[in-house]
């Protein structure tokens, strides 16, 4: 028998006769790896989930904990997901491939995790900005936000880059570190204690594989080499998956993203840029714009340097983003609601015909 608790689980209900708790610990496709008390089992969705509900978010994904009915001989199914302490979203533009957006839908990413750790490689292809980027979207998790700087072996100063990142994110823990040598991984203990559950994110190529192979103290991901010429890498990771350290603790490792479509990042973004909105009280008028009013206090601190105008333009780009996606989600919602109501009419209306 498995202690579900190892996983994180804490029992709050006794589950109804016929189903077992368990958390996802891998997704491909449609196919669910499942931990339950008597081992990992193979599921599916029950198929209310594709009738009842009609957000993509609230299908499972991995970190999530679920009650199934427990199959021995064959696959078992999915009969409900459990309520989410955390989760990472992100903006799924699905049909951007033909050129535009058809539809705008949540894609969470992850569930039920402590710590996020953001992690950028201290090569070529390191970027504040997108750093910036994940911490925004992070900030509407739920969870803590840990900035790992990747590839310490690479560079022989990693004090200048560190600083770069609290310059922009001085509330965040930051750590750089090196799979190879070792440096810097004992500070990495503070957060991977038994019972908690840490997700990984970043773009291809920033070691999450070989970070998780460390720590995991086995080969338990492929290594792909980068290319030379951008320091970026082919996705090693092409699937979610949730993994027990030998020390207790659990690492939800994803595919790299080339792209991180915000979603509905309200609170994240106040939540990674409390220095920029807390100069907009300070601002002479309630509806200044920040362009040429006076008395405005984001021009003042532009002005004598305590705001960058890289931070300054990093907030106003993921503005802009949120302001589309949810203006896009709101239109499409209506259109598809305009979409029924013809649908009824027509319907209400051939009946009408047919009757006279």
């Amino acid at each position: 028998m498995i202690d579900l608790k190892t996983y994180g689980y804490l029992e709050t209900e006794t589950p109804p006769e016929g189903t077992v708790p368990g958390r996802v610990t891998q997704l491909r496709r449609e196919l669910y790896t499942v931990m339950t008390e008597t081992g990992e089992v193979t599921a599916r969705l029950k198929g209310k989930f594709y009738y009842d509900n009609q957000v993509r978010a609230d299908f499972p994904c991995v970190g999530d904990y679920v009650l199934l009915e427990r199959n021995p001989s064959g696959v078992s199914r999915i009969e409900k997901l459990l309520p989410r302490h955390s989760k990472f979203s992100r903006a799924d533009l699905s049909g951007h491939a033909a050129g535009y957006a058809k539809t705008v839908l949540e894609q969470v990413v992850a569930a039920n995790f402590d710590y996020v750790f953001i992690l950028s490689s201290l090569n070529y292809d390191f970027n504040v900005s997108r750093i910036l980027r994940y911490l925004t979207q992070t900030g509407q998790s739920g969870a803590q936000p840990v900035i790992i700087l990747t590839k310490a072996d690479l560079v022989t100063d990693v004090e200048q880059p560190a600083a770069e990142v609290l310059a922009v994110a001085p509330e965040v823990p930051v750590h750089a570190v090196s799979s190879v040598t070792g440096y810097g991984l004992d500070a990495l203990r503070q957060y991977l204690k038994p019972g908690k559950t840490v997700v990984f994110l970043g773009m291809s190529g920033v070691g999450k594989s070989s970070l998780l192979n460390t720590l995991m103290d086995a080969e338990v991901m492929e290594v792909k080499e980068i290319r030379e010429d951008d320091s970026r890498g082919r996705h090693t990771t092409t699937h979610r998956q949730l993994f027990l350290l030998p020390g207790g603790a659990m690492v939800i490792d994803t595919p790299g993203m080339r792209e991180l479509g915000l979603f509905d990042v309200d609170e994240g973004i106040a939540t990674a840029f409390p220095d920029v909105e807390a100069l907009f009280e300070r601002c002479r008028f309630s509806d200044c714009r920040h362009q040429t009013e006076p008395g405005c206090a984001v021009k003042a601190a532009l002005k004598d340097g305590t705001l960058s105008q890289e931070r300054w333009d990093s907030y106003l780009d993921q503005q802009r983003e949120n302001r589309y996606l949810n203006s896009k989600a709101a239109y499409l919602a209506n259109k598809r609601a305009w979409g029924k109501s013809i649908a009824m009419w027509n319907k209400e209306k051939q009946k009408y015909e047919l009757e006279e």
